[in-house]
C-alpha cells in the first residue's frame, strides 16, 4: 500500500510538476493564525484556554495538513508526534504548563522550518505496517496486566511515533478508524501516567483498537482451489448433461447429430467468454474510482447468494434417484421434438447458463486473489472436467455422480461462507455497513470470518438456510418412505 501510493504521487508529480514554494507559503497562511492562537493561550497559563487554543490548531491543521505530508515525511512526522506529546500533557493529572510551552516551542520551530524548506526532522527509520502498530498495543496491553504503567505508556508513546508511517494506509481504507486512534493514543497515554489508573478501560480501548487495525490488515484472500472449485461445480453440471445426451444418441443409432450437441456447448463456451468481457468492461468502466470496492463487495455478496441456492441444488442431487430423474428431464426437453435446433439448444443452454454464473462468482472474488492463482485453478479444473469427460463417456451410467455432489455441496458452502464474510468485511471499511466488534474472537481471513457482529450475523443465516435444507430434504424423504410403506 505505501509503494502504490509512493509510487503513484510520484507519477502524479512528474505528470504536474508542483511548485513547492507556493504551497509553503499557502500553508502558512492558514496555519499561522492559528499557531499564534495557541501561543497566547499559552501565555496566559490558563488550561482550559490552552486545551480550547490546541483543539483549534489540531482542526487547522487536520485541513492543511497534505503539502507538509506530500512534501516531507520526515516533517510531517516530527510535527504530528509532537502535537500527540502536547495532547498527552495537557490531558496529565497534573498538566504542566512549563512543558507544554516547551513543547510548543519544538512544535513551531518544525512548522517554520517546513515553511522556510528546511529539512531538519530526522526520519524515522524502519519499515513499518500496521503489524508494527498491533506490536505496540500487544506490549502496552503487556505491561498494564504486569501493572507496569509507565512502560505501558512508552509503548503507546513508540505508537504515536511511529504511527505517521503508517497512518495512511488507515485513513484511506477506515477514516473514522483513524480518527480514533489520533485523538485516542495521547489520552490512553497520558491516563496511565496518572496516580488513578483505569486498567480495565485502557486495556478495552486497546484490545478494541488492535482488533480494528487486524481488520484492515487482513484481507480475505482466495486460492487456485477456490478458483477450480467454482469451474469444476459450473463446469460438471453441464458436463454431464451433455455426456448424458451423447449417450443417449449413441444407444439410440443416431451419433450422426452428436456433432449438434458438441457445436452447441462450445457456442455456449463463446457467448460465455463474450458475457465476461463485457461485463468485466462495464465494471472497470464504472468503477475507476473509490466506488470500486464498494460494488465489488455488493458483487461478492450477490454470488454468495446464487452460491447458496448452487449449494441448495447440490444437496437436492446428492441421492440416485433425484439426479436419474433430472438428466432424464433434461434429455426429454431436447429429444421429445426430435430435432437437431433442440439438441443443440439444451447444449447451449446447459454451457451458457453455467458459464454466466462463472462469470458473476469470478467477479465476486477475483479482485481478492492473485492471477497466477486464478489461472492454475482454471487449468486444473478444466484438466479435471477433461478426463471425466472421457470417463463418463467410457463409463457412461456406471459412475455415482451423485457421491460427488455430497462433496461439491460441502465446499460450495464453504466458500459461500468465505465470500460473505469477505463481502461484507469490505463494504464496513469503505463505511457501508456498521462495523462492531466481538471482543475475544480471533480474524481468520483465509476462511473469511471477521469478529464483527454483521459478518457474524450474515455467516450464522447461511448455517440456517443450510440446516433448514439439511432438515427439509430428510423430511421429504421420510414422507416418501411413509408413502411406499403398505397399509
Amino acid at each position: 500500500m505505501k509503494e502504490l501510493s509512493t509510487a503513484l504521487r510520484t507519477l502524479e508529480e512528474k505528470e504536474n510538476p508542483i511548485d513547492e514554494t507556493a504551497q509553503r507559503e499557502e500553508f502558512a497562511r492558514k496555519i499561522t493564525p492559528a499557531l499564534e492562537q495557541f501561543e497566547n493561550a499559552l501565555a496566559t497559563g490558563d488550561l482550559e484556554q490552552i486545551e480550547a487554543a490546541y483543539n483549534t490548531f489540531n482542526t487547522k491543521w487536520n485541513q492543511n495538513e497534505r503539502p507538509v505530508r506530500d512534501l516531507s515525511t520526515a516533517m510531517y512526522g516530527e510535527i504530528e508526534t509532537q502535537m500527540a506529546f502536547i495532547r498527552m500533557s495537557i490531558a496529565s493529572e497534573t498538566a504542566d504548563i512549563t512543558t507544554i510551552q516547551e513543547q510548543y516551542a519544538t512544535l513551531k520551530q518544525k512548522i517554520e522550518d517546513f515553511i522556510a524548506g528546511k529539512e531538519t526532522a530526522q526520519a524515522v527509520e524502519g519499515d513499518y505496517s500496521l503489524e508494527t502498530l498491533v506490536q505496540y498495543i500487544d506490549e502496552a496491553i503487556k505491561h498494564i496486566g504486569e501493572k507496569n504503567y509507565a512502560d505501558a505508556a512508552a509503548s503507546i508513546q513508540q505508537f504515536i511515533i511511529i504511527w505517521p508511517q503508517v497512518e495512511q494506509e488507515v485513513s484511506t481504507r477506515n477514516g473514522s478508524l483513524y480518527t480514533k486512534i489520533e485523538s485516542d493514543m495521547p489520552m490512553l497515554a497520558s491516563s496511565l501516567m496518572k496516580s488513578n489508573v483505569d486498567a480495565e478501560h485502557i486495556t478495552q480501548n486497546l484490545k478494541q483498537f488492535k482488533t480494528e487495525i487486524e481488520l484492515l490488515k487482513a484481507d480475505t484472500n482466495y486460492s487456485f482451489w477456490d478458483s477450480a472449485m467454482i469451474l469444476l461445480r459450473e463446469g460438471l453440471e453441464a458436463l454431464l448433461i451433455i455426456v448424458a445426451l451423447a449417450a443417449f444418441l449413441k444407444k439410440s443409432g443416431q451419433q450422426a447429430m452428436e456433432k449438434w450437441i458438441y457445436f452447441g456447448a462450445l457456442l455456449g463456451v463463446v457467448c460465455s467468454i463474450v458475457a465476461a468481457v463485457l461485463m468485466s468492461t462495464v465494471l472497470n468502466s464504472a468503477t475507476v474510482d473509490s466506488n470500486r470496492e464498494v460494488l465489488e463487495g455488493y458483487i461478492g455478496l450477490a454470488a454468495a447468494a446464487m452460491m447458496i441456492g448452487v449449494g441448495v441444488w447440490l444437496h437436492n442431487k446428492t441421492s440416485v434417484g433425484s439426479w436419474n430423474r433430472y438428466i432424464s428431464n433434461q434429455m426429454n426437453q431436447a429429444i421429445s421434438t426430435g430435432s437437431v435446433v433442440s439438441m443443440a439448444a439444451v447444449s447451449f443452454l446447459s454451457v451458457f447458463r453455467e458459464g454466466a454464473e462463472t462469470i458473476v462468482f469470478y467477479i465476486g472474488i477475483l479482485p481478492k486473489m492473485e492471477m497466477s492463482q486464478f489461472w492454475l485453478g482454471i487449468a486444473m479444473a478444466l484438466a479435471i472436467l477433461a478426463a471425466t469427460a472421457v470417463v463418463l463417456m467410457k463409463m457412461s451410467g456406471k459412475i455415482p455422480v451423485h457421491k460427488f455432489f455430497i462433496v461439491a455441496t460441502i465446499f460450495i458452502y464453504l466458500l459461500a461462507f468465505k465470500i460473505i464474510g469477505g463481502s461484507m468485511h469490505t463494504l464496513q471499511l469503505q463505511g457501508r455497513l456498521d462495523t462492531t466488534v466481538v471482543d475475544g474472537l480471533p480474524v481468520l481471513s483465509t476462511v473469511g470470518f471477521y469478529p464483527t457482529f454483521e459478518t457474524i450475523i450474515g455467516q450464522a443465516v447461511l448455517i440456517l438456510l443450510i440446516l433448514a435444507t439439511i432438515i427439509y430434504k430428510r423430511f421429504i424423504k421420510h414422507n416418501a418412505v411413509m408413502v411406499r410403506k403398505p397399509k
